[in-house]
């Protein structure tokens, strides 16, 4: 079976079958970078990073373009309110939006267009437009006249009075007047006195907002694309608009297929600032939520439909992502490698074929991620099973039976479909300024030796401090995550783990790791040659060691 996708232009589930084949062109819409993101943006830039993921891993070449619109009002009324400027904070919120979404493990964009950066293509294709008379000026501020467009509104499937409906309450009785229609919409707006602005044949001012995408999409990808993504939220006006700039001014279909992900519910109501129940990223994460279990909650459900957020949702996700975690580490722990990337892949057994096989399947299926998922779940059952007893005994000296060393490759397909299509990854790398780091901030604490030094990513400059149990010493600095109170707690949980392990006393051992787990959000994770991975927060990592020569710089079970 081919992929098939949802469109919304045409209501249908159809066949995807790109413009040239191999290649896929897709323009996602971006933030306006006045505030955080919220869990909304988690949402839709989850649910299309993992159909890029897929059709690349489908052997597809994907060139994948999401903008930032940095003009805007709200971006001004932010500037206004923290006395600053709008490129101050717009520059701000971007470096905030690359930091959610690398904690989130989303691909980064191909090519990032900006509003302010693309001001000659939007002003070339306004000019278009105008000659066309599609579009005219009125004291310095330019519309377009939907009335001579025939099909406006085929996306939304809304007439005139709907569509008033859906723009009210977004212009003023001044800007009223100035339009010939009163659905006619803004390509460019006069200057306003205090206001950031820019030369044009129509003088100063500034671009409408869907003018900046259609004029983008045409910079980068050309007039006609292959897919187009959004939120529900967009499609009127703001899809709805782009496809009457774009297609009037190029005659050509702006995009082949329209994808849309449906909106976020918090406890069975619309998210929003103004009913209270408003969370951002950064929020999330700093309550303890690790990214995956977010990146797993959003995708147990189809990107089309409403994602209710509840407490009880969102729990079953951190237990999902637990066992599933579990399972992605045992690799990990007994030193297996996943199959080398662009070698053909590995002759599967018949059982891992079907598994493979109805993954794929799920996929095609206008991205079911959720029976996707279903699927996953299946693979790492009996390498939880494997997990749950390294856990009761030194790994580095567990002789596994004939039906464990064949769960390798079950293992190795695990970690492709998981990591590579769905994007859940056990340790994370991120790119930040066009630097790699590591997304953790790894500490080996020595506990045999009663010390602790602090390795910082790479580069970072080295630091060292120590700590000593025997002594009212403080033990902040390391599981930074958490408050400075429980710090010490968690440190003496682990060494009283370690003690109980190194006695053999493995029912004391789990019963502080579920301590440490359900109370203190710290995953445990153990490894060979004496390691241990204390994991919580944003993927903040700490290595713990219990044997003096078990950590060294070029030791491979230390995070880099």
């Amino acid at each position: 079976m081919t992929l098939r996708l949802t469109n919304t232009l045409t209501r249908r589930l159809e066949p995807f079958v790109p413009i040239e084949s191999g290649r896929v062109s897709i323009y996602c819409c971006g933030v306006t970078v006045y505030d955080l993101c919220h869990l909304g943006h988690a949402r839709s830039y989850i649910v299309w990073d993992v159909l890029r993921r897929y059709l690349q891993w489908s052997g597809y070449a994907v060139t994948y373009v999401q903008n930032f619109t940095d003009i805007d009002d709200k971006i001004l009324k932010r500037a206004a309110e923290e006395n600053s400027t709008m490129a101050a904070v717009s520059e701000r919120n971007i470096e905030e939006y690359w930091r959610d979404m690398d904690q989130l493990n989303i691909l980064r964009p191909d090519r990032t267009p900006r509003a302010t950066l693309c001001l000659d293509a939007i002003r070339t294709m306004i000019g278009e437009l105008e000659a066309q008379g599609a579009a005219y000026s009125a004291d310095g501020d330019v519309y377009f006249a939907v009335t001579g467009k025939s099909d406006y509104g085929k996306l939304s499937g809304r007439d005139l009075e709907q569509q008033q409906e859906g723009a009210s309450g977004r212009l003023n009785q001044q800007e009223e007047n100035r339009k010939r229609h009163p659905f006619d919409f803004a390509l460019w707006k006069g200057a306003k006195a205090g206001e950031p602005s820019f030369a044009s044949p129509w003088g100063e001012g500034r671009p409408g907002w869907h003018i900046e995408c259609s004029a983008m999409v045409r910079q980068e990808l050309g007039e006609t694309i292959d897919i187009h993504l959004g939120g529900a939220d967009l499609i009127f006006p703001h899809h709805e608009n782009e496809i009457a700039q774009s297609e009037t001014a190029t005659g050509q279909s702006l995009a082949r297929y329209w994808l849309h992900n449906g909106m976020v519910n918090v406890n069975g109501e619309k998210m929003s600032k103004s009913l209270g129940n408003f969370t951002t990223i950064r929020a999330l994460l700093a309550d303890g939520v690790s990214p995956m279990t977010l990146r797993l909650f959003v995708l147990q459900a189809h990107y089309r439909k409403p994602l209710d957020f509840t407490r009880a949702a969102l729990d079953a996700a951190a237990t999902g992502w637990q066992g599933l975690r579990a399972a992605l580490g045992v690799g990990e722990t007994l030193g297996w490698t996943s199959a080398p990337a662009g070698l053909p892949q590995p002759a599967w057994s018949d059982e891992l074929a079907a598994s493979r096989a109805r993954f794929i399947a799920a996929m095609d299926d206008d991205l079911n991620t959720s029976a996707a998922l279903a699927e996953l779940f299946d693979l790492a059952k009996p390498l939880r099973g494997l997990a749950g007893r390294l856990r009761t005994v030194d790994a580095s000296q567990y002789a596994l039976s004939q039906a464990e060393q064949n769960l390798q490759q079950r293992w190795q397909l695990l970690v492709e479909l998981a990591g590579e299509v769905l994007g859940l990854i056990t340790t994370t790398k991120i790119e930040t300024l066009g630097t790699e780091v590591s997304a953790t901030t790894p500490v080996d604490v020595n506990i045999s030796l009663i010390n602790a030094s602090t390795k910082q990513s790479k580069n970072i400059q080295n630091s060292e401090t120590h700590l000593d149990f025997t002594q009212n010493q403080s033990t902040t600095g390391f599981f930074t995550w958490m408050r400075e109170e429980n710090q010490r707690i968690v440190y003496e949980l682990l060494q009283q783990r370690w003690q109980a392990k190194s006695q053999k006393d493995y029912a004391k051992a789990d019963q502080l790791r579920e301590t440490l787990i359900n109370e203190y959000k710290v995953e445990i994770f153990d490894k060979k040659a004496g390691i241990t991975t204390a994991t919580g927060g944003i993927l903040q990592q700490t290595v713990v060691s219990f044997d003096p020569a078990a950590v060294t710089d070029n030791s491979p079970d230390t995070p880099p």
